[in-house]
């Protein structure tokens, strides 16, 4: 892939009062900036305004992003490592909000190269030939990113460029440069350039990026193209094919300037952070479901049965959160016929932490499990997903009485509770509970939640009484959970 854009995008549409040539440029007073200067320049500017130098990133702040930051004001290239999923990506694309808005191009140049210092003998020609007439387009900050997913099927030709046959037809000699069909590097002059996954290109591929880090210059065909380009390269790998298997070239990891390693979030809130910030819920997830599903990442990212070479994406978590959520949003649509039926009001989508046994068996894929595991993993992951609620239930609710919930099952009662199982029909059954209230506020469904609500809390309270062996469950063939006798 190339240049990120969305599907349909509309791109900016540059002010009007931008000069349009060189000699209006010039009286402007604009200066001609590298990219690696106008980058420092920008985040200067960010950093004595004290404003947030990279929106949406998560849990770095106080160790990627300064790395990130002493390498941009450097003007190094860097690499970025870390498992898979721990935000690169998404943190290498932040760093085009640091370009400036606008920049000028010389109009037609495929290079983008700048009116006050064309690159290309052509533009060199055209500038000479024109002089402050020179035609100036302007380029928004979004087409100047450029972005590819290394694979072992990259070519030379992909990244750097190619001889251009049908120009050779036409006429022109092998030593022309007009006869280059340029690559995504040289496109993206004026730019930042991310190569994902770097390790997976061919070591002999690897080899072409050495003088684009280091001489900023280009090879084609045995042509050497004296073609200073002016970007920062950027990309990603794993660690483990970093440091192990050696597949990134001694000389081509030399011309890195900046070795940053990323990480996943290291505490509990900045796991929720990430959580609430990415994920895309189609119904209401309280606070309490939303920390077990963190707490369930963080468990599975820390078993001894689980890969710890490969990791556990923080998409991990995101996609929890957005199958239970879907889970609730199910529940809904199928209880709505009933609702119509008896004439009831029908079941608002709040997902309940019974919902989150789904996702043992439809997020095992995202997990990688030593190999001594097999056959074991939804077994793990639902053992798992018991001990993260358990720790989600006493950290919540430690210290609170909850006698009146155990008091419901003395005399024989049970609670039967389950997937499909209505909010009001739940709290029916418990009817008035000494405590519920304090429960409630403690699990942040306020003071006045609705019945889905409310049910959710008093689904979580019976299932973190069982697990802390206070009470007793049984699962019925048609698949609901019944509560009650002692645990």
């Amino acid at each position: 892939m190339g240049r990120v854009t969305e599907p349909n995008q509309v791109l900016p549409v540059p002010p009007a009062d931008l000069p349009a040539t060189l000699g209006a440029l010039r009286a402007a007073g604009h200066h001609y900036r590298t990219v690696k200067q106008e980058l420092r320049d920008n985040l200067l500017a960010r950093l004595r305004a004290g404003g947030d130098r990279f929106p949406g990133i998560v849990g770095y702040d106080d160790t990627v992003l300064p790395e990130v930051e002493r390498a941009l004001l450097a003007g190094h290239d860097m690499v970025l490592l870390g498992e898979r999923g721990q935000g690169k990506t998404r943190l290498i694309r932040s760093l085009v909000a640091l370009l400036d808005e606008w920049t000028p191009v010389i109009a037609g140049s495929v290079l983008n190269e700048h009116p006050m210092h064309p690159l290309t003998p052509a533009s060199r020609a055209l500038a000479a030939e024109a002089g402050d007439d020179l035609p100036v387009n302007w380029l928004h900050r979004s087409m100047r990113y450029g972005e590819k997913l290394a694979t072992p099927d990259t070519s030379v030709g992909d990244l750097i460029g190619d001889v251009d046959p049908i120009r050779i037809a036409q006429g022109r000699t092998l030593g022309d440069p007009e006869t280059i069909h340029f690559g995504l590097v040289p496109r993206t002059n004026r730019g930042i350039f991310a190569v994902n996954e770097l390790p997976d290109l061919a070591e002999r591929i690897q080899v072409a990026l050495l003088n684009v880090l280091e001489e900023r210059d280009i090879q084609v065909r045995g042509y050497q193209l004296r073609l200073p380009l002016d970007l920062l390269l950027v990309a990603s790998a794993n660690p483990e094919d970093y440091t192990n298997r050696g597949r990134i070239i001694t000389p081509l990891k030399d011309r890195f300037g900046a070795e940053i390693h990323t990480h996943y979030p290291l505490g509990l809130e900045l796991e929720l952070a990430l959580i609430r910030q990415e994920a895309d819920l189609v119904a209401d997830v309280p606070e309490h479901v939303l920390e077990v599903l963190a707490r369930f990442a963080r468990a599975v990212r820390d078993s001894p049965s689980v890969d710890q070479r490969s990791g556990v994406s923080a998409r991990f978590a995101i996609a929890a959160a957005e199958t239970v959520a879907a889970a609730a949003l199910r529940r809904s649509g199928l209880l709505a016929a009933d609702a119509t039926t008896d004439g009831v009001r029908e079941e608002t989508p709040v997902a309940r932490v019974g919902d989150a046994v789904s996702v043992t068996s439809t997020l095992r894929g995202k997990v990688e499990f030593e190999s001594g595991e097999d056959g074991r993993e939804v077994e793990i992951l639902a053992h798992l997903l018991r001990t993260a609620t358990a720790d989600t239930f006493r950290a919540r609710l430690a210290g609170l009485d909850l006698s009146g919930f155990t008091a419901l099952v003395d005399d024989g009662r049970v609670v039967e509770t389950g997937e499909l199982v209505a909010s009001a029909d739940l709290l029916r059954q418990v009817g008035t509970v000494p405590g519920l209230a304090k429960a409630l506020d403690r699990l942040g469904l306020g003071d006045a939640p609705t019945p889905e609500q409310a049910a959710a809390g008093v689904e979580f309270v019976l299932e973190g009484l069982h697990l802390t062996r206070r009470l007793g469950k049984d699962v019925t063939e048609s698949g609901r959970t019944v509560y009650g006798g002692r645990g």
